[in-house]
């Protein structure tokens, strides 16, 4: 039985990961790559570890409440760690384990030194390194020492960094073992880290190497600065070369310890170039050979490199897929769509399907190709301008790009030929009985949407979505549609320039655009003003939904005195607006009409912070102020010279404004009332292969792209590994911040503020709504979760539709992501609330409780004491 227990690395291979964990299964899979050189030994397995825990129930106990304590109890965490370390570490290893170790130490040289090194199942994973959370021991010399070491290394399982790691990155401590590998040690001249990537920029075609003389330890601990190298093209184009005082060396007889560095030593390069080029030709082809970039762990020795470890660099942002070698400057959708959360892999698709441009995934996000839109001076000077109005730093890292000079190459303009495909639409005239007409299209066209889907199923169905697709399109792309949401935003611009010159005005337009008719988003949230209204007066009532936990509480409302006209209530507002979720734009978001329990936090925010009729009197509020608003600017604007025409042109850009810019926010209501009804069909349709035993769960379909999807449907065939591929993949993009800018070589751009004028200390962001306001910050992750009083400023990621109904109860907006006419910003300013918008690691920066200033007009937030 004792083969079951140990193998040698040269037995391993790929279908033995869960017997030998990630770590033995990289090193054997190292060693079979041409040219690389890994220092041989052998595996104790996982079913060892499990031996050893099966005999003691304490193990058992430990674990259980450690599935039970939170992420962030720390101090829980060390001690039921701790206490399991100790009992692992106690437990005799059996003799038949004993007996298997010593006979493999006398096959591969028993009077050798070995590194002891820990190999946990989930370690060296794609998605999570685990780099540095369980134990290594090096020069262990002697089976006494070996097995005393490898005991260690199974209770390193528990050390408190690796169990807050796990609990980081969702893995249960049950589903993890410990294997162990005991590998001939090499002493090495130098040592160190090489990564394939530049971990800090994310650029793929550049190289870093660390390193420094004597064992890696004496990095890995910090003990000591390594010389630094970057290798771009086959070439070190940077190194920084540190003196080297103290270096960690093995001794004969085991163990390791700190030595002084020869004082003519101390200067020199621990690497040659030509040393360093060639560790990473090598690191090219471990590289090419997992396919990702990887973090490269080397020691050198007799003139030789060995790789003792290879683990991708899992932080680095994933690059879209281009198909070819050219440069590409990519953009992020989320940040404009304000959802920068991960999608799953039919939201992307239906996205991408439905969409005005190609969009390529990575990381589970969008981004659009903007290359070819650098590349020509006009379009270029259009983009930055259009991307420097919405959001500052878009604009600021694109530059960043063009700066480096050759990255993008400037093209000529086209020559004339006809009007160009993105030249200026033709102004419409100021008439809302326009903005009537395109609703009016957008609902004929959803009506027949409605009644074609009905009858589709299987292969037709699909078919079928194909074709509304491009109907889809056809309205997103209404040449007039778009001349109107132009001639609402350009108009909002105009009147902040020219009022700002003429009267130092600074961002009029929020105060003019107040209660603006037909804006779809700020109705939504003032109508669930009116659905608190129809809760209030039954106290049953509103104490039933303290109690909601799931979408069931509807049918039971009838039974409560006063329950009919609160059910009533809420459905009616389903009807209209149940479609909309947080992150809509993802069709497999769970939305308000299949899980209402979401809107219930909202609902008694606004019976306790409200009186009867705050919708009414809120709208009427906001049109007084910008009556009142309009009044005084025109008035003032009379006073100057040239007065009279300067007046006549701003009340004409002020009905247009209040004319169009509701408009604005009715194309993306329309897109997500489309996708409702394309998702509610396409459920339909994975209910159908759960019946038909193809699928165990409906939602297995949202982790395949329509088109696979589409051959499910047709075939009944899944393969089920790769659902749960995308399943874990999905997990570890939360783990990934999308950057606003990400050009093909992997580099990353987020872009900067350059303003001067903010108070030391102070947050910069984007003004997006005037006013300042203090108040209680509430550091709101989750819409579900929100606990909001009067007066409470709502800081968050983002915001998009699906967040505005918490819009009415709050005075004051912060978010991480956002730009001047993101959704986000365009309720704010229709609410009349002081926001600021693009504001850097606000979430974290700023604590659920703390007091804080948002200054709307400065774009900064305070923190104050």
């Amino acid at each position: 039985m004792t083969e079951r227990y140990l193998l040698d690395l040269q037995e391993i291979d790929a279908t033995r990961t869960a017997a030998v964990g990630g770590k033995a299964a990289r090193l054997e899979e190292l060693s079979r790559i041409e040219g690389i050189r890994v220092p041989d030994g052998f595996c104790v397995t996982t079913d060892a570890y499990r031996r050893i825990v099966a005999g003691a129930p304490a193990i058992e106990e430990g674990l259980e409440r450690l599935s039970r304590t939170r992420p962030n109890d720390q101090e829980e965490i060390r001690t039921l760690s701790a206490g399991i370390r100790r009992i692992i570490e106690a437990i005799v290893v059996p003799d038949d384990l004993t007996a298997a170790v010593t006979r493999a130490l006398v096959r591969h040289g028993e009077r050798s030194a070995y590194a002891v090194r820990s190999s946990a199942t989930a370690e060296d994973l794609p998605t999570a390194s685990f780099a540095g959370q369980q134990d290594t021991y090096l020069n262990v010399v002697g089976p006494t020492a070996i097995l005393r070491h490898i005991n260690r290394c199974w209770a390193s399982l528990f050390s408190e960094r690796a169990v807050t790691y796990r609990q980081y990155n969702g893995i249960d401590h049950r589903t993890v073992l410990m294997a162990v590998v005991v590998q001939q040690m090499v002493v090495p001249h130098a040592s160190g880290i090489l990564f394939t990537a530049d971990p800090v920029t994310g650029n793929r075609k550049t190289a870093t190497v660390e390193a420094g003389l004597g064992l890696g330890e004496a990095l890995v601990s910090g003990l000591v600065n390594p010389d630094a190298y970057r290798v771009r093209d086959g070439e070190v184009v940077a190194r920084t070369i540190v003196a080297k005082e103290r270096a960690i060396r093995a001794l004969p007889s085991g163990g390791t310890r700190r030595e002084t560095v020869d004082p003519g030593l101390q200067g020199q390069p621990a690497l040659t170039d030509a040393q360093v080029v060639e560790l990473v030709r090598t690191g090219r082809r471990i590289e090419a050979h997992f396919g990702r970039p990887q973090d490269i762990e080397w020691c050198l020795a007799d003139n030789g490199f060995r790789i003792v470890q290879s683990r991708p660099i899992t932080t680095l942002y994933p690059v879209p897929q281009a198909g070819d070698q050219d440069n590409h400057v990519y953009v992020c959708v989320g940040h404009q769509q304000m959802m920068t959360d991960p999608m799953k892999p039919l939201g992307v698709s239906v996205w991408q399907l439905t969409a005005m441009a190609p969009m390529h995934e990575a990381g589970g996000r969008l981004f659009v190709d903007v290359t070819k839109a650098l590349a020509s001076p006009t379009s270029r000077a259009r983009l930055l301008d259009g991307a420097g109005r919405s959001d500052p730093l878009m604009r600021d890292a694109l530059e960043t790009v063009l700066d480096r000079g050759d990255f993008v190459p400037s093209t000529p303009d086209p020559r004339p030929a006809g009007q160009p495909a993105d030249a200026p639409l033709v102004p419409v005239p100021t008439d809302p009985a326009l903005v009537t007409e395109l609703i009016e299209r957008n609902e004929a066209s959803l009506a027949d949407l409605e009644r074609g889907i009905r009858d589709k199923t299987g292969p037709a169905l699909f078919g079928f979505l194909l074709e509304a697709f491009e109907e889809h399109k056809r309205i997103l792309g209404d040449p007039l549609s778009m001349q109107v949401i132009m001639a609402g935003m350009e108009s909002t611009w105009w009147l902040n320039d020219k009022l700002g010159d003429w009267l130092g005005e600074k961002n009029a337009a929020d105060s003019l655009t107040l209660s603006a008719p037909g804006n779809i988003t700020s109705q939504m949230g003032l109508e669930l003003l009116d659905v608190a209204d129809a809760v209030r007066h039954h106290p049953e009532v509103v104490e039933h939904l303290r109690t909601v936990e799931d979408g069931g509480f509807l049918d039971e409302l009838p039974g409560l005195p006063g329950g009919t006209e609160a059910r009533d209530a809420i459905e009616a507002y389903l009807d209209r607006y149940g479609m909309r979720c947080a992150g809509e734009i993802d069709i497999t978001r769970p939305r308000w009409r299949e899980r209402p329990g979401t809107l219930v936090p909202a609902i008694l925010d606004n019976v306790r912070n409200f009186e009867p009729g705050a919708a009414k009197r809120r709208f009427e509020q906001g049109l007084h102020e910008a009556r009142q608003k309009e009044h005084d600017v025109l008035s003032r604007l009379r006073q100057l010279p040239d007065g009279e025409r300067k007046a006549d042109e701003t009340k004409r850009m002020i009905d247009r404004v209040r004319a169009f810019i509701g408009y604005r926010e009715y194309p993306k209501y329309g897109i997500i009332r489309r996708y409702f009804v394309y998702k509610q069909a396409l459920l339909r349709e994975a209910d159908r292969l759960v019946r038909a035993g193809v699928l165990p769960d409906r939602e297995d379909v949202f982790h395949l792209t329509f088109d696979e999807f589409r051959e499910v449907v047709r075939t009944h065939r899944v393969d089920h590994g790769l659902i749960q591929q995308r399943k874990d993949a999905f997990r570890s993009y939360h783990a990934l911040t999308p950057p606003r800018v990400l050009t093909s070589d992997g580099e990353v751009f987020t872009g900067a503020y350059r303003r001067d004028g903010v108070p030391a200390g102070a947050l910069i962001g984007l003004a997006v709504a005037a006013g300042t306001v203090e108040g209680r910050a509430r550091v709101v992750l989750d819409m579900a979760q929100a606990d909001l009083e009067a007066g409470d400023i709502l800081v968050t990621p983002c915001t998009d539709p699906g967040w505005s109904p918490l819009f009415v109860g709050i005075a004051g907006l912060v978010t991480e992501v956002g730009g001047l006419m993101t959704h986000g910003a365009v309720i704010a300013r229709e609410y009349g609330l002081p926001a600021v918008v693009g504001v850097d690691r606000a979430t974290l920066l700023i604590r659920d409780g703390q007091r804080i200033r948002v200054h709307g007009s400065g774009g900064y937030v305070e923190i104050l004491p």
